[in-house]
């Protein structure tokens, strides 16, 4: 049995197999946490194989996690099919909807052509089966990146989302959670990846609206950023890196997935992250260096490193075998209502509610 957490390190469900929850989002029903994701189990390359399913764990503690199997299955048979282990399948969400008694999940898929879209899935039970309900939902006809699907204590919800590569878009859903409308707001405009946002994760506070986002630099770390705003169709006020004490800027080798406020504690909130790659070097590029150094000209670097970045291909840095990605979570500390993310070894939420 496990006691604490530890960031970074290999992480084993209560049968003893890593735990394969990857781009992963937590759950609370039932008096039970459910953590689900993208399962890697198979991705010892991820250029050959992206995926296989989306696996789920149950767990009363947040330490110890037993699988509950694969909730959506990867489709084998048919190569077209946008759950085809070769499709770039990519973080499952899942909503309870009080209205209609169903779970739903939303699923992004990016495909050779790069056009990005949704599958959308509903369930009686967060367990499975998942039936697929939409195969191609293109929210509001656009490239659909990243996202967050966000509900309110009313029963409304949004999808946050990275307009492929542009902004960052957020758009109501309907009563049912299995469509948007047409209300939505832009935010976040830059020019160009790595600077354009992406990996939404929302949470709130004391009235207060968060978004922790990161860079566009595929698999490869770089700096998270934090906004705030009242209102999330309205303005939102950019905070900061909230990483403190990050040498390399890479947001402890990390992207954060999902923040969750504990439920049985007034001000605990934990940052999901996983550490997508294990066999970066230490003296290599950071993912802003590697991707700025062939994409945006202007962004300060010296001149023989830039030629120097800009001669590596992805498979001189890293192998993707995110079939051994770890997670590094950990909790959240606000100072004047800013949140900050501290590194720890290891933690128990005994010790950090002191």
């Amino acid at each position: 049995m496990q006691d604490r957490i530890y960031p970074g390190r290999p992480w084993l469900d209560t049968d003893g197999n890593r735990i394969q929850a990857h781009a992963g989002y937590m759950l609370y029903h039932d008096d039970t946490f459910y953590w689900y994701g993208e399962n890697k189990e198979k991705s010892f390359c991820e250029y050959e194989l992206w995926h296989w399913g989306v696996r789920l764990y149950s767990s009363k503690d947040l330490y110890n996690w037993k699988s509950e199997g694969i909730i959506v299955p990867p489709c084998i048979e048919d190569p077209n099919h946008p759950l085809h282990p070769k499709r770039m399948m990519d973080r499952p969400h899942i909503l309870y909807n009080e209205k209609t008694g169903k779970f739903v999940m939303w699923i992004k898929i990016m495909n050779p052509c790069d056009v990005q879209y949704m599958v959308i899935a509903t369930s009686d039970s967060i367990k499975g089966p998942y039936t697929i309900v939409n195969k191609c939902l293109r929210p509001g006809g656009m490239n659909s990146g990243d996202f967050d699907l966000v509900k309110f204590e009313d029963g409304r919800a949004v999808i946050v989302f990275e307009k492929v590569h542009s902004d960052m878009i957020v758009m109501d859903l309907t009563e049912d959670y299995l469509d948007v409308t047409d209300h939505w707001t832009s935010h976040y405009p830059r020019p160009c990846p790595p600077h354009v946002r992406e990996g939404p994760a929302v949470f709130f506070r004391n009235g207060k609206g968060y978004i922790i986002t990161s860079g566009t630099t595929g698999k490869m770390p770089n700096p998270s950023e934090t906004a705030t705003f009242t209102d999330i169709h309205g303005e939102w006020t950019i905070l900061g890196d909230p990483h403190v004490d990050d040498p390399k800027k890479t947001s402890f080798d990390s992207q954060i997935s999902c923040i969750f406020k504990h439920p049985h504690y007034e001000d605990l909130y934990i940052a999901m992250a996983d550490r997508w790659l294990n066999d970066l070097s230490e003296d290599g590029p950071t993912g802003i260096e590697f991707f700025a150094a062939k994409l945006d000209p202007k962004y300060p670097m010296d001149p023989a490193r830039r030629e120097q970045i800009r001669k590596m291909r992805m498979e001189d840095v890293t192998q993707k075998n995110t079939a051994m990605a770890d997670y590094v979570w950990l909790p959240i500390k606000f100072e004047d209502d800013v949140p900050k993310i501290y590194w720890h070894d290891e933690w128990r939420i005994e010790d950090v509610l002191e």
